[in-house]
C-alpha cells in the first residue's frame, strides 16, 4: 500500500508518465534481467534480514533477561517464560537456516560450505545444537560482562556494561553468530555481524575465534578479521584493526580463500587505541601490551610492550597582544 500524502502538503504529480515511463520501465527491467549478481527473482527461501533480527531480539531476552524484554519475570514462572521464548526462537531460526541452506544448494557456481542432502533435517540439527548451547553461551557472556566492569573504572556496576557498552552488545551477537558460523551456515552469521556493526561501529567477522573474558573498550572503529584468534582475558580499545597483510592469489588471479590471514593474540594481551596488527603469521604472545598508534606486521614474544616512535612536539607561544 502506498504511503498517504500528508493533508498539509499539496499532491504532486509524477514527472514520469505515459511513453516515458514505459521506456524507463523497459530499461530498468532489462538491467535486472541481465545482471545475475544483483538480483534473485525466484529464490523465495533467501534468508530475511528482518526475521533474523527478530530472532536476535528474542535471543537477547534469554541472554539478558530483565535487561531486555519483559521487565518483571515471576520467579515461579521463569521456566514457562523460558519455554515460551525457546519456542519463539526455534521456529523462525529453523526457517531462516533451512532457507539459507537451500540457497546454498541453488547458488551455483558460488557455494557456501558443504551442500546438504536434506536441508530441513540439517536445519533442525543446527537449531537443536544452538539452543542446547545457550547455557554455555550465557556463562561466557557473564565473564565478558565482568571483564568489562573490571577493565573500566568508569563502570559503576556490571548492569551498566550490559545496558550501555557497545562492546558487550557487539560481543554477544558475535558469539551467537560464531556458533552458526562453526556449523557452516551461509549468510545468517554475516547478517548478524553486520547488524551488530551497524548498531555499534564494531566490525567482528563471525569467523573470528575469541576466548573468555574479552573486553572491547569504547569500541568505535574496531575491526576483527575472519581468521583472527584471540586468547582469554584480552582487551582492545577503539580503532584497533586485526586485519590481513595481503591477499594471495591463485594461478588464475583469484583470491585464495580459507587461509589464515589475520593475527593471533595470546592470553592477557592489551591493544590500545588506533593500533593496526596485520598478518596470519603474526602472533602476539601472552601478557603483551601494544601501545596506541602502533603498526605491527611481525610477531612479538610473550611479556613485551610494543611502542611506536614518539611524536615530536613543538610549542609556539600564543600572542596576547591583539591590538
Amino acid at each position: 500500500m502506498a504511503p498517504e500524502i500528508p493533508h498539509d502538503q499539496p499532491s504532486i504529480e509524477s514527472p514520469l508518465s505515459g511513453d516515458r515511463l514505459d521506456v524507463l520501465t523497459s530499461k530498468v527491467a532489462t538491467s535486472i534481467e541481465d545482471d545475475q549478481r544483483t538480483r534473485h527473482l525466484t529464490t523465495s527461501y533467501l534468508p530475511s534480514r528482518r526475521e533474523v533480527i527478530g530472532v536476535l531480539e528474542r535471543l537477547s531476552w534469554l541472554l539478558f533477561p530483565g535487561f531486555n524484554g519483559p521487565r518483571e519475570i515471576d520467579p515461579g514462572e521463569l521456566k514457562a517464560h523460558t519455554r515460551s521464548l525457546l519456542s519463539e526462537i526455534a521456529g523462525p531460526l529453523f526457517h531462516q537456516i533451512a532457507g539459507a541452506l537451500r540457497y546454498a544448494e541453488a547458488a551455483e557456481p558460488i557455494t557456501f560450505g558443504e551442500h546438504c542432502p536434506d536441508c530441513d533435517e540439517r536445519a533442525r540439527e543446527v537449531v537443536d545444537s544452538f539452543l542446547e548451547n545457550l547455557p554455555t553461551l550465557r556463562a561466557t557472556l557473564s565473564l565478558d560482562v565482568q571483564a568489562a566492569y573490571d577493565g573500566d573504572p568508569a563502570a559503576h556496576h556490571t548492569d551498566e556494561t550490559i545496558f550501555c557498552y557497545p562492546g558487550i552488545r557487539a560481543l554477544w551477537m558475535h558469539r551467537a553468530a560464531h556458533e552458526l558460523y562453526k556449523q557452516r551456515i551461509p549468510l545468517i552469521p554475516r547478517i548478524i555481524a553486520e547488524h551488530a556493526h551497524e548498531l555499534t561501529g564494531i566490525d567482528i567477522h563471525p569467523g573470528a575465534t575469541i576466548g573468555e573474558s574479552f573486553f572491547i573498550d569504547h569500541g568505535t572503529g574496531v575491526v576483527i578479521g575472519e581468521t583472527t584468534i584471540i586468547g582469554n582475558h584480552c582487551k582492545v580499545y577503539q580503532g584497533v584493526t586485526l586485519g590481513a597483510r595481503s591477499f594471495e592469489r591463485d594461478a588464475d588471479g583469484g583470491l585464495k580463500r580459507g587461509m589464515k590471514r589475520h593475527p593471533t593474540l595470546g592470553n592477557h594481551v592489551t591493544v590500545y587505541a588506533g593500533t593496526t596488527i596485520l598478518g596470519g603469521d603474526t602472533t602476539i604472545g601472552d601478557h603483551c601490551v601494544i601501545a596506541g598508534g602502533v603498526f605491527l606486521v611481525r610477531s612479538i614474544e610473550a611479556g613485551h610492550t610494543v611502542r611506536g616512535p614518539k611524536a615530536g612536539v613543538r610549542l609556539n607561544e600564543n600572542r596576547t597582544d591583539f591590538k
